[in-house]
């Protein structure tokens, strides 16, 4: 299994409409095959900004989501939002503590 990262920055007014279309996807991104968790988060210092957090069987597996008509509705209203360029990284797990 292997985390991917993705940091967003919205202009202010658009956070609404983000948030309403995430809610809207998140089970249909949740269930996508290999997808084991999916969270949001906001930065607590500057609101425009947001991180995904989701775990993943394999690459191939966010590979096939990536290449999916979901990802494709998904991103494509989304990106119509940023403020910013997205970025994103994907890292493996070493340790985790709960």
């Amino acid at each position: 299994m292997f985390v991917r990262i993705v940091k967003m920055s919205f202009h202010e007014e658009n956070i609404p409409a983000f948030r309403e279309n995430f809610e809207i996807m998140k089970e249909h991104i949740r269930n996508s095959p290999g997808n084991r968790l999916l969270e949001l988060y906001q930065d607590k210092n500057n609101p425009c900004i947001f991180f995904t957090y989701s775990i993943w069987e394999t690459e191939e597996d966010l590979e096939n989501y990536r290449k999916s008509a979901l990802f494709d509705e998904v991103w494509t209203f989304t990106k119509k939002l940023f403020n910013d360029k997205p970025e994103a990284w994907s890292v493996d797990k070493l340790v985790s503590l709960q």
